[in-house]
């Protein structure tokens, strides 16, 4: 049985020798791909005793068979008699310039996602197909786009880490589906990045991922139906996780570089630190995301505030708060039923959870939306 974890760990860098000598990333991806399925045929009875230098050697051996059957890659025959000695693979890793080239700015989110996923992570185009519920075909031509967009892309100066990050955290949002938790996957490639470079907002993250992650199986009901933060069992969240993230966040914030993924981990611990819902610290949670606007003058981060304004000063308070915004954005709908709600206005906060309903972007928040419509309307009826 090989093992999956360590095939995945090794793979980015794996790859990122390849393209270090010489190798432009597409080829270098295939040669890997092809490495990896080789591993799970091989490694079982017989497994290597430096496994990424085995993963190594096979795969720039691969990759220069493709090269001497390209006649129209010519100018890459010079690296055919470049292929090192048998040995230990060096210790330079250069996983973090592959973050970089996969979140590059040319990529959509969709293809950066992807590739990230396929070169990072070491998943499988079926893995990545399954995960996003789209016919594997369908994923490997966008991989294959992506791969031919970065292919030749050189680093002359730093790379956007806040890109990187964001590519992450889109990746840790899609949660489960398939045999691949993305959650999970997103949280161990934020571990790796963390110790690839020094830089707080990347504890930030992960401090923000594993806080919201330790509540992961508080979220839904036996029969599938979304939870409220407010409403669920805070004995089943999972107490390890939320004192590793708090340390990792404290360890950040005591550097005094504030970023929004650290602001964001520091709403996620209040909440985290509330033995109760009733007990939760809204003032000071306000108070983070007044700061968090400041720092992304984001109508999400506000919207989110109206909400904490009214847990924290009144509905209607938090209502004014709402009033300054969009009724186009995303879940504004909702927040405002809420809201309406808790000052005494179920036929409003009715009206508006089905007009949330209908906006809803899945069908769990779209299920979840149309029970509270009609447990209010039930509530009215009586």
């Amino acid at each position: 049985m090989v093992d999956e974890v360590l095939l995945r760990s090794l793979t980015p860098s794996v790859l990122a020798v390849l393209v270090r000598r010489g190798a432009d990333f597409a080829a270098a991806e295939d040669a890997v791909q092809e490495a990896l399925v080789d591993a799970v045929r091989v490694w079982p009875a017989d497994p290597p005793r430096d496994p990424k230098g085995w993963l190594v050697t096979v795969a720039w051996r691969r990759f220069l068979d493709a090269t001497r059957a390209d006649a129209a890659r010519r100018r890459r025959e010079e690296l055919v008699d470049e292929e090192p000695a048998p040995g230990p693979a060096p210790a330079v890793d250069d996983t973090l310039q592959l973050y970089f080239l996969c979140a590059h700015p040319s990529l959509t989110p969709s293809s950066a996602v992807a590739l990230t996923l396929r070169a990072v992570g070491g998943l499988t185009t079926r893995q990545i197909a399954e995960a996003y519920l789209v016919p594997e075909a369908t994923m490997a031509q966008r991989i294959s786009r992506a791969k031919r967009t970065v292919s030749g892309v050189r680093f002359d100066r730093p790379g956007d880490v806040a890109t990187v990050l964001r590519v992450l955290y889109l990746v840790f949002n899609e949660g489960y589906s398939g045999d691949v938790d993305l959650a999970t996957e997103a949280i161990r490639l934020t571990r790796q990045l963390a110790v690839a470079i020094d830089h707080p907002e990347v504890v930030g993250l992960l401090a923000l991922m594993l806080l919201h992650h330790a509540r992961r199986a508080a979220r839904t009901a036996p029969d599938g139906s979304l939870v409220r933060l407010a409403e669920q069992d805070r004995s089943r969240w999972d107490t390890g996780l939320i004192a590793e993230g708090v340390e990792i966040l404290q360890a950040a914030l005591a550097r005094d570089r504030l970023g929004e993924f650290q602001t964001q981990a520091a709403i996620a611990a209040l909440h985290a630190d509330a033995p109760t819902a009733e007990e939760t610290d809204w003032v000071q949670i306000v108070e983070w995301y007044d700061e968090l606007a400041r720092l992304t003058d984001s109508p999400v981060v506000r919207l989110n505030r109206a909400v904490a304004v009214g847990e924290a000063d009144g509905p209607r308070a938090g209502l004014a708060a709402l009033a300054a915004l969009d009724d186009s954005l995303p879940r504004h709908a909702a927040v405002a039923a809420y809201l309406h709600e808790r000052d005494g206005d179920l036929a409003t906060a009715a009206r508006l959870y089905a007009e949330a309903a209908h906006k809803a972007p899945n069908l769990a928040e779209r299920d979840h939306l149309t029970r509270q419509a009609a447990r209010l309307n039930a509530r009215r009826g009586r």
